[in-house]
């Protein structure tokens, strides 16, 4: 069953279906695109993928899209190989209620400290027509984009994101502790951990991650995804921000 993933590196979307597939031992060709560069926004891509983003699978011609779907479609698809989706119809929907969260609420977020912090000096470098037609490109990102503008979100935007963020670290404290951990359900990672540790991962990267220092049963949680032997492979060289931009492996070093 031959599987193509085109992905970034450094998409945190992209990451959770390198982790699933890595979990698994599903081979898979990778196509890297260069986000920066376009890559997502050329025809052949939107022919595949309408969104313009990251990632989108194809699998024995079949074409899915959104990180999301595409996770719970793998564990459909391979059930028996390192199960994600609890069996128990109560926990499978505690799972997606949590998936849902997720989505909303820090896979969102993080978009803003990622963009002001890591990709902000880029847009600063153009100008306005090529910033605005460069917005103007993305079929699903536009607003978000417009909203950022060539000096970045300003003040009350990055905090209110980094609430979130705060908000999303409590919700899995409190998860945690009610199911007894070591994940987010219990004793066994489910796609809900799949789907938040990018989120995670990407502001340890910001040099972010005394956020939840005080919040033990996450820092464990953290510690157990890095653990995992699928994370390594998910997180090759070149899929940190701080491995491509210079300027955050100095902001780590001052933090």
């Amino acid at each position: 069953m031959p599987i193509t993933l085109y992905n970034a590196p450094q998409s945190t979307c992209s990451q959770r279906v390198r982790f699933v597939l890595n979990a698994k031992d599903l081979p898979f060709e990778e196509v890297k695109l260069d986000l920066l560069a376009g890559d997502q926004l050329k025809p052949g891509y939107l022919a595949l993928n309408p969104n313009g983003v990251v990632p989108t699978l194809e699998h024995d011609g079949a074409v899915v899209i959104d990180s999301s779907v595409i996770i719970e479609y793998l564990d459909e698809i391979e059930p028996d190989r390192a199960n994600l989706t609890p069996r128990d119809p109560v926990r499978r929907a505690a799972m997606r209620a949590l998936m849902r969260f997720i989505d909303e609420m820090p896979a969102a977020a993080v978009r803003v400290p990622t963009f002001n912090l890591a990709f902000l000096p880029r847009f600063q470098a153009m100008s306005e027509e090529e910033f605005a037609a460069f917005a103007e490109s993305k079929p699903l990102r536009k607003e978000f984009m417009l909203a950022m503008g060539r000096q970045g979100f300003p003040e009350k935007d990055m905090n209110a994101a980094l609430d979130r963020m705060r908000r999303t670290y409590a919700r899995m404290d409190r998860t945690i502790e009610t199911s007894g951990g070591p994940w987010l359900l219990g004793g066994d990672i489910t796609l809900a951990d799949v789907a938040v540790m990018p989120a995670l991962v990407r502001m340890a990267d910001l040099g972010l991650d005394h956020m939840w220092e005080r919040l033990p049963r996450v820092q464990r949680w953290v510690e157990a995804i890095r653990a995992h032997r699928a994370f390594k492979p998910t997180y090759y060289f070149g899929s940190l921000l701080s491995e491509k931009f210079p300027h955050l492996r100095d902001r780590a070093k001052v933090l």
